[in-house]
C-alpha cells in the first residue's frame, strides 16, 4: 500500500480534533471514540477519518501488560510517578504518550483489499511522505530494544521515533500511530523498562516481554535535528489529505461513544483491579 492515496480516493474525509488534551481526559475515551468511528465510518463506502489526539502523562498498556506477574506493584509505580495508566483494546504492548507525542488514527471502511499488513504499510508511506521534506531515512522494521516493538516500527538510524497498531470493529478499521516528535525518547523508554522490573516480567513463565533497552528511542526532533511538534505534524498531516471537512463526534455516534466507553471502563476495572 505505497500509493496510500488510492485508499481516500472519493471519499469524503473527516477530520475529528482531539489533540487538545483537555477535551477527552483519560486515554480510555480515545480508544472508545476511534471505535464509534469505526462503526460509523463502517456503514459507507464513500467516507473516511482522520482522528487527532494527545494524552498528557500517561502510559497505556496492552492486555499482555496486564498478566505481569506483579502488575499491582508497576502500575503503583508508574502512579508514583504521576502517569494516568490505561489499558487499550487493540493490540500490542506498553507506549508513553504525553504533550510531546502526537497519535493519528485513520478510520476507513474495511474493504476486502484492506489486508492484515496493508494499514501498516498505508500509516508507513504515509508517514515517510509527511516528513519527506525534513527526512529520506525513516524505515519500517522491528527494533529489537524498545517498547512495545513491532514489524512496522518507524525508526531512523535504528532508532524508533514511532508505533503502527490496528483495530478492526464492525465493517471498519482503524490504524492509529503515536510518533515521539519532542523530548528525549531515552526518558521515556526508561520509564517502561523500569514499569516492566517493577512488574517481574523476567518472572513470567507464560508470556515473553520486550527487554527495553532506552538507547533505541529517540524523538524525531532528536533525530532529523529539526524542532518537530504536535501543531506541525497535524498541519502535514492535513496538508497531505486535502479537501477535509471537520466533523466532531454527533447524533447517534454519542451513543455508542457511551457504550463503547463504558466497556472501556469495565475492562480497565477488570484488568487493574
Amino acid at each position: 500500500m505505497k500509493d496510500w492515496q488510492q485508499l481516500f480516493q472519493n471519499k469524503r474525509i473527516r477530520i475529528v480534533d482531539h489533540h487538545d488534551p483537555a477535551l477527552l481526559g483519560t486515554a480510555m475515551a480515545s480508544f472508545a471514540a476511534d471505535d464509534t468511528l469505526c462503526e460509523s465510518v463502517g456503514r459507507s463506502a464513500d467516507e473516511a477519518a482522520c482522528r487527532f489526539w494527545v494524552h498528557d502523562n500517561t502510559v497505556v498498556l496492552g492486555i499482555l501488560d496486564s498478566r505481569l506477574p506483579d502488575v499491582d506493584n508497576a502500575v503503583a509505580l508508574l502512579q508514583k510517578k504521576g502517569f494516568d495508566v490505561v489499558i487499550r483494546n487493540s493490540g500490542g504492548l506498553a507506549v508513553m504518550l504525553d504533550q510531546d507525542v502526537l497519535n493519528f488514527s485513520f478510520i476507513l471502511p474495511d474493504f476486502p483489499e484492506m489486508g492484515i499488513h496493508s494499514g501498516y504499510e498505508l500509516m508507513t508511506a504515509f508517514v515517510k511522505d509527511m516528513y519527506r521534506d525534513v527526512t529520506d531515512g525513516i524505515e519500517a522494521f522491528e527494533v529489537v530494544g524498545s517498547y512495545c516493538p513491532g514489524d512496522y516500527d518507524l525508526s531512523i538510524g535504528g532508532r524508533k521515533f514511532a508505533g503502527i497498531s490496528q483495530r478492526r470493529v464492525k465493517k471498519g478499521v482503524a490504524v492509529q500511530i503515536y510518533i515521539c516528535l519532542r523530548g528525549s525518547g531515552v526518558e521515556r523508554a526508561a520509564v517502561i523498562r523500569d514499569f516492566y522490573a517493577a512488574g517481574g516480567a523476567r518472572d513470567s513463565e507464560r508470556f515473553t516481554y520486550p527487554e527495553v533497552v532506552p538507547d533505541t528511542m529517540r524523538s524525531l526532533t532528536e533525530l532529523v535535528g529539526v524542532e518537530m511538534t504536535v501543531e506541525d505534524s497535524i498541519q502535514r498531516v492535513l496538508k497531505m489529505l486535502g479537501d477535509v471537512v471537520f466533523e466532531d463526534l454527533t447524533g447517534d455516534e454519542l451513543l455508542i461513544f457511551e457504550k463503547r466507553m463504558q466497556q472501556m471502563i469495565e475492562r480497565n476495572q477488570k484488568a487493574l483491579k
